[in-house]
């Protein structure tokens, strides 16, 4: 029906004959003249119908806003003044012959240019995607995912896929269940993640898998988070830390030039676990961002100041400090907003000192707690982070893990709100997680990573006696703050996989009903292995310039998991819910 995309026409083409498609992104009527401006995915063309050509001007005379085209007419350059270098088509316009009005558009619910709520862009999906940014969007992610496929391929993985109806495993979060019409009251689970199938496919020998896999989790969503997501799956066999994660370090690399045209640096740096959350007060810190946590807990373990002093002297506490330079520029009433920020948290409050004139001693600090501080302890803080005139200092104060969330997300904040955030990429690798985490309300390890991650020990009885501050062989790769891929070295061994299991409140008989298929696969022979999955979704959304992965997910659900487009999940008949043996039960109304 075409011959050109109508951003593509350019001054190459004057004097030919193109066949354009597309949509009336306006229409001009300047009387003898009608003007139409033809778009596709490809960009914006100019046409022009003449009164003496019936054949595109009556036509013409009837085109609103977003109907349907079919253009045929020859291309002339514009006049001089008239020509627009901000596109391609700028310097020329098509004399059209006909205008064929392939399909009228009712008045659309919102102008495609103009801002408008989620809520709506997503109940009207499919124009929101007509949309020049969201098509460069969703284009952006197709090369994304072109450009990891052929890098795989010619690198001799195995592309195959694994079940999406499966087994319902403890994998971190809520399966989605779907009931089996010929098993009545048995159920399949959608994957959470590959995870286990392609640790046996390494079992099985194929060395190299990989995959463009979708995944299921019935959680509470955010804005990167979906309950369908996307992700490149990957699995070696025979390899350490190093082997998988010199490889995929390449591959983010390559594919991050070939798409967006980016050079990373050649090797990304490495932080442990503990340096990250120490430093940064985050797993995934954002490396644009050059403030940093400083513990200052020896300056205050003899101070009057119980806030400080009760921590600093706790095994488990943590005092620490955040400088910000030119800080001092913040409002009272900023200062306030950000103790209200950092309580929702998990912080108590926010303690905070601004130095005005670091010459002038203690009078020139404005703070709620000076006072309560000597100068002994003041001098050792500053000492600490470096202080200088015109900085704020905020403090946190408790339990170790809480100080560091807390203060982490207040860098954060504070970098965006003063625009200490570098324009840059800065990625890294963080190693060395811990193996569990303890649950106090459940009273029992949970696993970091997944219950199939390797320890760095190899021995079953000096996990079990230093469970609690065992390191696993897990490693995340973080970009700009954001978690992109995260992987790990598997157990291969089936007695190690027993322990672990055990140690996760695993007993031997709800091993054996959820795993029983893997622990035996372990016994017959099954080699070291490791992998890594990459969140598709994440790493567009980057690429794309986007906070949202909803703006790179072509029908995404909402922050509640519906569609609103075809208004899901719904209610089915009574009948097919007998065919399934289900029964819905409403909830009680309080």
């Amino acid at each position: 029906m075409r011959s050109h995309y109508c951003g593509l026409v350019d001054e190459t083409l004057i004097g030919q004959t193109v066949t354009l498609c597309g949509w009336a992104d306006t229409r001009r009527d300047h009387g003898k003249l009608i003007f139409i401006d033809l778009r596709d995915h490809e960009g914006i063309v100019q046409c022009v119908a003449e009164p003496e050509n019936e054949a595109a001007f009556k036509p013409a005379e009837g085109v609103r806003y977003e109907y349907c085209l079919r253009i045929v007419g020859k291309v002339q350059a514009r006049p001089a003044s008239q020509v627009n270098e901000n596109l391609r088509s700028g310097k020329i316009e098509v004399i059209a012959d006909s205008v064929e009005i392939l399909n009228a558009a009712a008045p659309l619910p919102f102008m495609l240019d103009d801002s408008v709520g989620e809520d709506t862009r997503l109940r009207y999906r499919y124009l929101d995607i007509r949309r020049p940014d969201m098509q460069r969007k969703l284009r952006m992610r197709t090369r994304l995912v072109s450009a990891l496929r052929h890098y795989l391929d010619d690198k001799g993985f195995q592309d195959i896929e694994t079940p999406i109806l499966t087994k319902a495993t403890p994998e971190g979060a809520r399966d989605y269940l779907v009931p089996s019409r010929v098993h009545p009251g048995e159920f399949f689970a959608l994957p959470q993640s590959p995870q286990l199938f392609k640790q046996l496919l390494m079992m099985a020998g194929m060395d190299r898998y990989y995959q463009i896999a979708r995944c299921f989790r019935d959680e509470d969503l955010r804005a990167d988070r979906q309950p369908e997501f996307t992700q490149l799956d990957m699995e070696f066999a025979f390899v350490g830390e190093r082997d998988v994660q010199d490889f995929v370090e390449g591959m983010i690399r390559s594919i991050f030039k070939q798409v967006v045209d980016v050079d990373l640096v050649a090797e990304f740096p490495r932080l442990t676990y503990a340096e990250a959350m120490r430093r940064y007060g985050s797993d995934k810190p954002d490396l644009r961002i050059e403030l940093e946590l400083v513990d200052v807990a020896d300056a205050v373990k003899s101070c009057d100041f119980k806030v400080f002093s009760g921590p600093a002297n706790d095994i488990g506490g943590r005092v620490a400090a955040l400088r910000v330079p030119s800080g001092a520029e913040l409002t009272r009433k900023q200062l306030d907003d950000y103790g209200v920020y950092v309580q929702k948290c998990g912080a108590k409050g926010l303690a905070w000192i601004r130095i005005d004139d670091l010459d002038k001693g203690r009078e020139g600090l404005t703070s709620p707690i000076v006072k309560f501080l000597g100068d002994d302890a003041i001098k050792a803080i500053f000492a600490a982070v470096g202080a200088q005139t015109g900085d704020v200092i905020f403090f946190g104060a408790g339990p170790y893990k809480t100080v560091s969330d807390f203060l982490g997300a207040l860098r954060l904040k504070v970098a965006r709100d003063l625009g200490l955030v570098a324009n840059a990429w800065r990625p890294l690798w963080i190693v060395d997680f811990p193996m569990f985490e303890y649950d106090f309300d459940a009273k029992r390890y949970v696993a970091l990573h997944h219950p199939f991650t390797a320890p760095k020990v190899d021995d079953v009885s000096d996990l079990r006696a230093n469970a609690a501050i065992s390191v696993s062989r897990g490693y995340d790769m973080v970009l700009n703050g954001n978690e992109i891929g995260g992987g790990s070295i598997r157990i291969h061994r089936p007695e190690m996989q027993s322990t672990v299991f055990e140690l996760l409140g695993i007993g031997a008989e709800e091993a054996e009903a959820k795993f029983g298929f893997l622990l035996d696969a372990l016994k017959y022979g099954a080699p070291p292995h490791g992998g890594i999955a990459f969140g598709i979704d994440r790493i567009a959304a980057l690429m794309a310039g986007t906070e949202s992965i909803r703006d790179v997910i072509a029908f995404p659900k909402t922050a509640s998991a519906q569609c609103l487009l075809t208004s899901a999940p719904s209610s089915v008949p009574e009948a097919q819910l007998q065919e399934l043996h289900v029964r819905v039960v409403k909830p009680v109304k309080s």
